[in-house]
């Protein structure tokens, strides 16, 4: 198994690339069927158990909440697609559900609304 970092688009917060010695079918299975993806993927951890969108066998995609406030969520794409050797290449993109969202502007930005004469 390997894994690489490495952005995919503009958008992607993380993109893990992986590569399995377990077939497609199987690595198919585990992010799908409820049972098997509760192991390492809980359902708390999701907005909705059930899947965003879906290509049968080669991409699952679901939203994630946080925990604790101020609770963001993110989507997180697995995309499976057979390698070379009968294994698969394992690709996991998470980004965020609000591209738009800005980080808070420094206080002391010193702006002209700020400065006042005496």
């Amino acid at each position: 198994m390997s894994d690489t970092v490495e952005p995919d688009h503009a958008d992607a917060a993380l993109v893990l690339e992986y590569e399995l010695d377990a077939p497609p079918e199987k690595v198919w299975r585990a992010v799908t069927i409820p049972a098997l993806r509760e192991r390492w993927l809980p359902d708390c951890d999701l907005s909705e158990a059930e899947p965003e969108s879906s290509v049968a066998g080669e991409e699952v995609r679901y939203r994630l909440r946080d925990s604790r406030p101020p609770f963001r969520e993110s989507r997180v794409t697995f995309r499976i697609e057979p390698n070379e050797v009968g294994g698969t290449r394992f690709r996991i993109i998470q980004e965020t559900c609000d591209v738009s969202a800005r980080p808070p502007r420094a206080a002391n930005s010193n702006g002209r609304c700020l400065m006042r004469a005496a």
